[in-house]
């Protein structure tokens, strides 16, 4: 039984008794018995433990986890320290410097210090082969992380979404309640920054939005 030890427990009550849930525990069983899989098991739902449910002042949706030793841990775009981030992160550190004029750049690229304090950094599929993108897509995943995602826009307090390239922007369809902000941009990776994502201003749209709602602004040094 999955336990997060947060309100997240009795938010997402009942999903992992639901079919799909129960279709992709046994492939996951088998997926981790039988090939080098990322993140460890002990990390999937390492966004939800650390952001409760009522906590979560914005979310960034990442695709799905890295593919390569030791660099994911449950969070998207993040890796453990001691790991050089990845070309995407580190573009996402020259926006916020750009941005806000906080510089995370030549430090490290774990983000858990965004994730407590408000930040879900939530990627929509939870895990991947060893060297394989995508290979763990359309086996359950996304039908967990929307629910998740229509969770969030049924909450009475605003939530920022940031959702950077098509398959984050995608999910903006889930999205309804008037309360929340939405923001959209290019992908950070050094394929498309340049295309949209580089001048967005997300982190200090995010801040300005969160104090007109009266909310503590999200502090984005890491």
């Amino acid at each position: 039984m999955v336990h997060f030890g947060n309100d997240w427990d009795e938010v997402l009550n009942g999903e992992f008794d639901k079919e799909y849930y129960q279709r992709l525990r046994q492939f996951l069983l088998t997926e981790y018995r039988t090939r080098t899989i990322y993140p460890g098991m002990y990390d999937i739902f390492n966004a939800l433990k650390y952001t409760a449910y009522q906590d979560v002042r914005a979310v960034i949706i990442g695709q799905d986890p890295y593919h390569g030793p030791n660099q994911a841990h449950g969070l998207c775009f993040s890796v453990r320290q001691g790991v050089a981030p990845p070309p995407s992160l580190v573009n996402i550190f020259k926006e916020i410097r750009d941005d806000v004029g906080i510089d995370n750049t030549g430090k490290h690229g774990e983000l858990t210090n965004w994730a407590k304090h408000g930040v879900l950094l939530l990627n929509t599929v939870l895990t991947v082969r060893a060297g394989q993108a995508n290979s763990h897509r359309n086996m359950g995943w996304e039908q967990f992380t929307d629910d998740v995602i229509r969770l969030l826009d049924k909450r009475d307090s605003p939530v920022v979404f940031l959702l950077w390239g098509n398959h984050a922007k995608s999910k903006k369809a889930l999205i309804h309640n008037p309360k929340h902000l939405v923001l959209t941009a290019a992908h950070p990776s050094p394929l498309s920054a340049y295309h949209g994502f580089f001048g967005c201003r997300h982190f200090s749209k995010a801040n300005a939005f969160l104090r007109e709602q009266g909310l503590p602004e999200i502090d984005w040094s890491i």
